[in-house]
């Protein structure tokens, strides 16, 4: 007979709030991280980056560098172009309106001719000690003669603007959408909302800079790289072609993480660099980046302008969207810069709500500044931005109330699936139900109390709505595999990567369900590319739709191959064999044997006739649709008129992620991605100066949100399950930001209704407030 079912495992099932099994390692100090990593005879590099911003290269001295102790070799473009190195090139597949193809200027990996950024790199300098190559590229050599600088994305098409590349500065003129239909339906509406939005360049500001280390392994011509990612195999092939190479001859490994958020997704000029001179060299090239560097030469996140609009009919139909953006890429288009403005944002942009019509422009150009790329969201928390803030303004010009217009605006659920004017098509949903619990939860009614509670104070009062919907990455195809070890644990390999998700805790628990393992017994192997067949990394927050439903099919498959493994034990016809709760049994006898014990049993033999050799498993899902998670933020915040300050006093959440299997994990996931909102929204700013020199660039000149500015979050769960995946999840990891954005904005401009401002950009700082009242007042 089969074993009655451990009480245990039942907490640690799918939908339990299970601990997170991660964090034992972290808390006592075992992670590696990329700058953990020596090997023998190690070199250390560092970078002469460029001081200006814009400016002609006219040579570049290693002598200097080469002369200082410790220095052992150092090289510029000419040395990198002469062994094949290729530039860094934006590949996304993307046309202009008139249908032809983008051609995004590529990134030499040092600078060639001009220097375009403050922070580009311009020479690699490898010494014997960290302190030696910092000494030797500061004394890199470089001749350029300034050129004039352009810092504005919306002054990048001017006539007279700095011309960063000989085609000039636009990348991409990027159209979707009937424009005819719109202009139609605006020609005839009782209602235009108009907005003009800043979505502000972000810091991306990961706990752990990038650091990486580079060998090369003579006897196999490979080389090796340890540097922090989103996916080693993605990293692998984008390596391989900038250094030249088969991507067979590329070995990609990750450890731990600390914080990407969409930033470490790519291949930066150093990792090239380092990997050249580890194979130039024969020793392994090691490079830790410091804050400094990091904040000018990282990719930044955001940076979008728009210049948006809504039209209603007279009952207060949504009828139309028109949205004209400007993208900045900033130096150069990184590998998915163009991707948010143009892929992303329009899925996103439509939200809860019925809008027959759209028309999306947007134009990506180049400014003398870091290369922008992907940040929490990317793209998805600016469309529900620009949605959210259109509707407060047209329920403020048509008298309406925002709620009620909202609701009237909705998707119904008997109206699903329902499919957008971008061609997405929501399987299910219950926005107007989750509305309702937003409501309810946040005690809407009982506003109008604490307002005169905070007007007894001398405070001002708001609160603000941020309803979104977004469209997840459509997972690629994925591997689950699974290898039964001698010691009696199971690892899962996966190509997502956990930098923080908690990807072991939740797919131990679906597999704790479906195999009967216990948890503690797997292990997860997803950052070595050599254990991988297929992968397509973690972002877009689709992992648990790929990995999840690449593990269930690893389990179904390792369940089918124990039951002929069983059978063949048993002498049994396999149609005889039941598996549950992690043993297989002969029906209606007590002969059974547990899934561990049989795929022991199987690994140190005798052999079994018409049995496999093991459980291990390789299965590879076939990408399933995007899934769209969905939810209500409310927001009510605190304003003293007379210092400005933001004060966040309550902060309710209802989120539709379909299938939860771990709760404390998404809440912790939708409360990070709030808190980033939060800093967007009120402080967050990289700071150019009209010379292209970055004066935000330390923690003292930027500020990022700290636990006394976020709230006591009250999270909710009010889940539809997806129709599209096994697990029925939808995703959750950049939902926060995409909420908060815009609850956090609304409250504070409705904190200052009073005052008759309506409109304000973010951030909306406390000086930016307390300048508003004042010339509100005069």
């Amino acid at each position: 007979m089969t074993s009655a079912i451990d009480p245990a495992r039942l907490r640690f099932g799918i939908g339990q709030p299970a601990r997170r099994v991660e964090d034992a390692a972290l808390l006592r100090g075992e992670g590696r991280y990329a700058d953990d990593e020596r090997l023998p005879g190690q070199l250390w590099a560092a970078f002469a980056r460029a001081q200006i911003a814009h400016g002609e290269l006219r040579g570049v001295d290693l002598a200097p560098a080469l002369a200082v102790p410790g220095v052992v070799a150092a090289y510029a473009a000419a040395d990198l172009d002469a062994a094949g190195r290729r530039e860094l090139k934006c590949a996304l597949p993307l046309k202009n309106r008139d249908g032809t193809a983008m051609e995004a200027p590529a990134r030499p990996v040092l600078a060639r001719d001009r220097v375009r950024f403050v922070g580009e790199c311009v020479a690699c300098v490898v010494a014997q000690t960290p302190e030696a190559a910092r000494d030797g590229a500061e004394a890199v050599g470089m001749d350029i003669d300034p050129l004039p600088v352009l810092i504005d994305p919306r002054a990048a098409l001017d006539d007279d603007a700095a011309r960063l590349f000989e085609d000039g500065n636009l990348v991409l003129d990027h159209h979707l959408g009937d424009a005819a239909a719109v202009e139609a339906a605006f020609a005839q509406a009782a209602v235009v909302a108009r907005l003009t939005l800043d979505d502000q360049r972000i810091a991306v500001a990961p706990m752990e800079p990038r650091a990486a280390l580079a060998d090369y392994d003579a006897g196999a011509d490979r080389f090796v790289l340890r540097a922090p990612s989103q996916g080693v195999m993605g990293m692998r092939a984008n390596l391989a072609h900038a250094l030249g190479v088969e991507k067979e001859r590329v070995h990609m490994l990750t450890g731990h993480v600390g914080g990407s958020f969409g930033m470490k997704i790519s291949v930066f000029p150093e990792y090239v660099c380092l990997m050249h001179a580890a194979h130039a060299l024969g020793r392994p090239v090691g490079w830790a980046d410091e804050r400094t560097t990091s904040f000018v030469s990282d990719h930044h996140g955001r940076a979008m302008y728009f210049d948006a609009a809504l039209a209603l009919d007279a009952e207060g139909n949504f009828t139309a969207l028109k949205l004209d953006t400007v993208a900045d890429m900033g130096a150069y288009p990184s590998p998915v810069g163009p991707m948010m403005p143009t892929m992303v944002m329009p899925k996103n942009i439509a939200g809860m709500y019925r809008t027959p019509a759209m028309s999306l422009t947007s134009r990506s150009v180049a400014t003398n500044s870091a290369p922008v790329g992907a940040y929490r969201g990317a793209g998805r928390p600016e469309g529900n931005y620009v949605m959210e803030r259109l509707i407060e303004e047209a329920a403020r010009l048509s008298g309406r109330d925002p709620v009620e217009l909202r609701r009237r605006n909705m998707v119904r659920r008997d109206e699903m699936p329902w499919t957008t004017p971008m061609q997405t098509v929501y399987d299910d949903g219950d926005f107007h139900g989750l509305l309702d619990r937003a409501l309810e939860a946040a005690d809407w009614g009982g506003f109008p109390a604490r307002r005169a509670a905070s007007e007894a104070r001398g405070l001002l009062r708001g609160r603000g709505i941020g309803c979104f919907l977004e469209t997840t990455a459509a997972p690629a195809n994925e591997q689950g595999g699974l290898r039964f070890e001698r010691d009696g644990t199971v690892t899962i390999l996966t190509g997502t990567l956990d930098f923080g998700q908690g990807h072991l805790t939740t797919l131990a628990q679906i597999l704790d369900e479906r195999l009967g393992v216990p948890h503690h017994l797997f292990r997860l192997s997803q950052g070595d590319s050599d254990r991988l067949i297929v992968g397509s990394g973690t972002g877009g927050s689709k992992s648990l739709m790929a990995s999840g439903a690449a593990v269930i099919g690893a389990a179904e498959e390792a369940i089918e191959k124990g039951k002929r493994a069983a059978a063949a034990l048993f002498e049994t016809a396999q149609a005889d064999i039941e598996f549950a709760d992690g043993r297989f049994a002969v029906a209606g006898t007590d002969r059974a044997v547990a899934i561990l014990d049989l795929a022991a049993r199987l690994r140190e033999g005798p052999r079994l006739d018409d049995a496999p050799d093991s459980l291990d498993v390789d299965h590879i899902h076939n990408s399933s649709p995007s899934a769209y998670p969905n939810g209500a933020h409310i927001v009510e915040v605190e304003i003293d008129p007379e210092t400005g300050e933001t004060r966040i006093d309550r902060y309710v959440m209802v989120n539709d992620f379909g299938v939860v299997v771990n709760p404390p994990i998404v809440e912790g996931q939708t409360q990070g991605g709030a808190a980033q909102g939060i800093g967007q929204a009120l402080m967050e700013l990289v700071v150019y100066d009209a010379d292209g020199q970055m004066v935000s660039g330390s923690f003292m000149d930027y500020a990022m949100p700290r636990a006394a500015d976020t709230p006591a979050f009250v999270f909710e769960s009010r889940p539809v399950p997806a129709r599209t995946n096994p697990l029925g999840a939808k995703g959750c990891g950049e939902a926060g930001c995409a909420g908060a954005l815009p609850a956090v904005t609304n409250a504070v401009l409705d904190a200052l209704k009073p005052y008759g401002i309506v409109e304000m950009q973010m951030p909306m700082t406390a000086a930016k407030i307390w300048a508003a009242i004042r010339a509100a007042k005069a």
